[in-house]
């Protein structure tokens, strides 16, 4: 059973080569560029994971031609199999509470474009959800500790719950953009007979 960390790092990786098929050292850099606000990727855990990948048949090898290799090293290009579209596919169609917790979140966020209206609404959904009761908590144990706390630990807690909160103002922004473009354009209600 992989980890939820491992699921994550599959989740980027086969979205990652659903765009385009990428050798190693790319495939880590467009990680860390696309996801690297949300967390880094190190060779430890990438290459273990294309292994993994490659052993289930989801990604698979392509060496490059002899000819076009100039100087150095070859390097070996990952690209999807359509097992492996079909894995990501079903990974983007989850909307349950692995979606949109902190370790998740931005991975499945990041390849939003791939997944249906419903799913990313339940998935914003869920999130503010969380991040609401999180609020919730640090509030309540800001109000019963605020007097024994030092200026700067104050600080800190308010720091925390002013970024809980204008994620949870994003996030209802997006939530109301989904809704919208779910509703499409409006129709004329009015009778055209007369």
């Amino acid at each position: 059973m992989v980890s939820g960390q491992g699921r994550v790092l599959e989740l980027a990786v086969l979205g990652s080569l659903h765009e385009t098929p990428l050798h190693g050292y790319e495939l880590r850099k467009r990680l860390n560029a696309l996801l690297g606000m949300f967390r880094a990727f190190s060779y430890g855990s990438l290459y273990p994971c294309l292994r993994a990948l490659l052993t289930q048949g989801l990604i698979a090898e392509e060496q490059p031609a002899p000819a076009t290799i100039v100087g150095g090293r070859s390097k070996i290009v990952y690209k999807l199999t359509a097992e492996g579209k079909e894995r990501l596919q079903d990974m983007l169609t989850q909307a349950g509470p692995s979606a949109w917790e902190d370790e998740s979140f931005g991975v499945h966020f990041a390849f939003f474009r791939h997944t249906e209206a419903e799913v990313r609404l339940r998935i914003l959904e869920g999130r503010r959800s969380r991040l609401e009761e999180r609020l919730d908590a640090v509030r309540t144990a800001l109000a019963r500790t605020r007097e024994r706390l030092d200026s700067y630990t104050l600080e800190l807690q308010r720091h925390g719950l002013e970024s809980v909160e204008r994620e949870v103002r994003w996030l209802n922004e997006l939530i109301a953009t989904e809704r919208r473009a779910s509703e499409g354009p409006e129709r004329d209600t009015t009778s055209t007979d007369e």
